[in-house]
């Protein structure tokens, strides 16, 4: 199978230009029968249709390009997966951004409103990709699942709620966590609640120093292991007991594990930790989880004995696994 992607730029309706676009880059498996084109899109390979979609949400800072290596893995089992660029000013700042909304992180509106300004501006682009271009009534809509790292992991798992849209069946993340900011002036520490009610794999690093030199962000010093909130998250933040939500935190994997190629210049990694295992071999594992999660809890494709199975294979690169 090959894997092919093409890229869209799409407006953001009320934003100033410059920044009133979101750059999409779309991975899908490909026909590897059609003569290529380099200047046309290669055809999708209708033999696996309808395709389940995968929208990613990307920390702060960090370009689409870093996740790609996980795209390319997810879409070689057939599924597509959108990635995207969107760069903001803030405060004078300019910065990308997975498309946070503030104003969401209030009393009233934690959890009742959607966290995520991009998710509905990309639902509705499906909806175009579903009616022109190589992907054309080739995507299966109501099978869509969220996924993220650091702030974009927040994201995936703030708005994996059905009331938000019924075509979400399941979340992933990658060293994400549902700890309070400041701003909600909760006590220090506190874990919020989180949509509960799809499947949901959280996964972290054991060398996350992102997350545990962060702490301030939410009233702390520091906390107390790398892996605390993300442990705290998957404990306090979801209620569900279906089996199908899973926590796992990889032994010596750092924030950026899951990022290919960080950008040393904008220095979102100068607090991380470094990391005590290959990035290949953490690698492996990481999108093994993803892909067969997808498989077993979303598409039903594989026994959940599968993926324990898996989980138990790559017992000594695991550090703790739950599931609810």
């Amino acid at each position: 199978m090959i894997i092919r992607a093409f890229r869209k730029a799409i407006a953001v309706a009320n934003a100033q230009s410059p920044y009133d676009r979101i750059h999409l880059k779309i991975f899908y498996p490909a026909d590897n029968s059609q003569t290529e084109n380099p200047f046309s899109n290669t055809p999708a390979t209708k033999d696996l249709a309808p395709f389940p979609v995968v929208i990613f949400f990307n920390g702060f800072n960090c370009s689409l390009s870093m996740y790609q290596w996980l795209a390319i893995e997810l879409a070689k089992g057939g599924l597509v997966v959108i990635l995207y660029d969107w760069l903001v000013e803030t405060n004078k700042n300019v910065s990308l951004t997975p498309g946070v909304d503030l104003t969401a992180f209030s009393e009233e509106n934690y959890g009742n409103v959607p966290s995520s300004l991009a998710l509905p501006i990309l639902l509705k682009e499906l909806d175009n990709l579903q009616e022109n271009g190589v992907l054309a009534g080739l995507l299966d809509l109501q099978t869509i699942i969220l996924g993220g790292h650091s702030a974009g992991g927040r994201l995936a798992l703030e708005n994996a709620e059905p009331k938000f849209s019924n075509r979400l069946k399941g979340v992933f993340s990658y060293g994400a966590h549902s700890a309070a900011p400041l701003p909600l002036n909760k006590e220090p520490g506190t874990i919020l609640s989180l949509p509960d009610s799809l499947p949901m794999l959280l996964i972290g690093g054991t060398e996350d120093g992102v997350i545990a030199n962060n702490g301030k962000i939410y009233g702390l010093e520091q906390w107390s292991t790398a892996a605390t909130p993300i442990v705290r998250t998957f404990k306090e933040a979801i209620n569900s007991e279906r089996g199908d939500s899973y926590l796992v935190i990889v032994e010596g994997a750092n924030h950026f594990t899951i990022a290919d190629s960080v950008d040393p210049t904008l220095r979102v990694a100068e607090n991380d930790f470094a990391a005590t295992r290959s990035d290949t071999e953490a690698r492996s594992l990481i999108a093994s989880m993803i892909g067969l999660f997808i498989d077993t809890f979303i598409r039903q494709r594989s026994p959940r004995s599968k993926f324990e199975e898996l989980l138990q294979t790559y017992n000594h690169m695991i550090s703790l696994s739950e599931r609810k």
